[in-house]
């Protein structure tokens, strides 16, 4: 099972996610999302946990603890939805611009 920990601090690790989450079982993987501009945590990340019990029993025992001084808010991860593709718009031909020109007395 995968699941999402948000409201991470900004020096939180993979290794400090894997060191909290291995209390309750084994863990396949943790990541720490990372901003690509600024190289910092965005303070969130995901960990995944191959036994569904252990994954539950980790979300509720960690969900509104604090940890490295902050409050995490731990639930399962949702899949990720594949962006929808928009069908393409029929173009219509473009009117031709008249510019107005006022008429002049002659």
């Amino acid at each position: 099972m995968k699941i999402f920990v948000a409201k991470l601090a900004f020096k939180t690790t993979a290794d400090d996610l894997r060191a909290l989450y291995e209390q309750f079982g084994t863990v396949d993987s943790c990541k720490v999302i990372m901003d690509h501009e600024t190289g910092r945590s965005k303070c969130y990340g995901f960990v995944e946990m191959p036994n569904d019990d252990e994954a539950y029993k980790a979300i509720v025992e960690t969900d509104e603890t604090v940890f490295m001084g902050n409050e995490l808010q731990v639930k399962k991860s949702r899949p990720q939805t594949t962006p929808t593709v928009k069908p393409e718009k029929t173009t219509k031909p473009k009117r031709q611009h008249h510019p107005y020109i006022p008429k002049t007395e002659e």
